[in-house]
């Protein structure tokens, strides 16, 4: 989100808003955003957004395990961009950092979603974190094969109580890589003209983060610090705490081209 906030809590069936002036863009991420009600939560969010808010930009960060055709049927005319998380073209590093699908091979459902966004006309988004298992690994062809609007490049970060520390969900140590590595993972892929870099330094504090408790998250001392809820003491108290570093989100590249109306993509 950037630049303004709207709440929507559904407790008794119902979406309650706080409108706010100044936002133009939402994005829902996990955990993995689809799993609750098969994306039918998820796809009445998205509606509501484009339909009662009219937000220029609605956006989804998913691992696409449990994306369905019919998902796209029913709500794609309402999203702008699918981002979908892919570190790896070999399944077997897939797998071997925890991306594997069971039965389902990650790279083919992945060209299946790519399809389904051309045929639903919802911009194609490509996300990847660059680790010590996929840092050498050569992802130009096949990035250009599926031509996304843009493909994120993150470097992997350690967040304390989530990839880091005796609270970790996950412990991610072993999957961090230096500085220098990042770079020559970007400079071996800087033809592909639609990749975003993002080190650790440009993608700490450059987010406004909101958990499902209406709370923004502060990245600033290396873990995630929550705010008290907007619902409680309003978005201009909350953010105040939220650590969001507005010059780093414009350097970062934050705003960009985000409405498939002005993205002129050829379908």
């Amino acid at each position: 989100m950037t630049r303004g906030v709207c709440a929507m809590e559904v407790g008794d069936g119902k979406i309650h808003v706080l409108p706010l002036t100044g936002m133009e863009k939402i994005n829902f991420s996990g955990g993995e955003p689809f799993i609750h009600e098969r994306g039918e939560y998820l796809g009445k969010l998205v509606r509501f957004c484009k339909e009662e808010l009219r937000l220029p930009s609605v956006s989804i960060v998913s691992n696409g395990s449990l994306i369905r055709e019919r998902w796209f049927q029913n709500y794609g005319e309402y999203l702008d961009i699918l981002a979908i998380s892919c570190d790896s073209f070999d399944e077997q590093v897939n797998v071997l950092i925890g991306r594997g699908q069971g039965k389902k091979n990650h790279v083919e459902n992945l060209q299946k979603l790519r399809a389904w966004c051309r045929d639903y006309r919802v911009a194609f988004k490509i996300n990847s974190v660059i680790n010590r298992f996929n840092v050498d690994e050569d992802m130009r062809e096949p990035i250009k094969a599926l031509n996304p609007v843009r493909w994120k490049v993150f470097q992997c970060l350690l967040i304390e109580g989530e990839n880091s520390g005796e609270e970790a969900l996950r412990e991610a140590q072993q999957f961090v890589i230096s500085d220098d590595e990042f770079e020559g993972f970007l400079d071996r892929h800087k033809e592909v003209s639609c990749l975003v870099p993002e080190s650790n330094q440009k993608m700490k504090d450059s987010y406004l983060i909101l958990d499902e408790y209406m709370r923004f998250l502060n990245c600033r001392n290396g873990r995630k610090d929550p705010s008290k809820s907007i619902l409680d003491v309003g978005v201009e108290e909350a953010i105040k705490f939220s650590g969001f570093d507005e010059k780093m989100f414009l350097k970062r590249g934050g705003k960009y081209v985000w409405s498939k109306a002005d993205l002129k993509l050829d379908w």
